[in-house]
């Protein structure tokens, strides 16, 4: 199948929510980047190489909407969406920034922002 570019990384970006991709640390090391951060909706900063356990990152059960993508450039994506949190019952804001690098998108940076429905 041919995927359009916002499609497929719409769909790096659902499968980042799923429990089996969340508690491997091999997928999530083939979707961050080495050098991946983030500033998370807890407040935390979380690294690649000090956040990722051998069980992965905590599994959590979101809905993903208002999906969009921003290109910086050819290799540089950043996405955009909103998630809620079904669980805590939390809405927030996400952005993510993607990078093409040796033919493979991988995530480098992430934040999620709290914020009423």
């Amino acid at each position: 199948m041919n995927y359009s570019l916002k499609e497929h990384i719409l769909q790096l970006e659902e499968k980042l929510l799923k429990p089996e991709i969340r508690s491997s640390q091999t997928e999530l090391s083939n979707l961050l980047s080495e050098n991946f951060f983030e500033f998370g909706s807890s407040g935390k900063i979380l690294y690649k190489n000090e956040g990722i356990s051998q069980d992965g990152i905590a599994v959590v059960k979101m809905t993903l909407s208002n999906f969009e993508i921003h290109p910086l450039s050819e290799e540089i994506v950043l996405a955009t969406y909103r998630i809620y949190n079904v669980e805590s019952k939390q809405h927030s804001i996400r952005s993510s920034i993607w990078k093409l690098s040796e033919g493979r998108w991988k995530m480098v940076f992430h934040q999620g922002t709290k914020t009423s429905d």
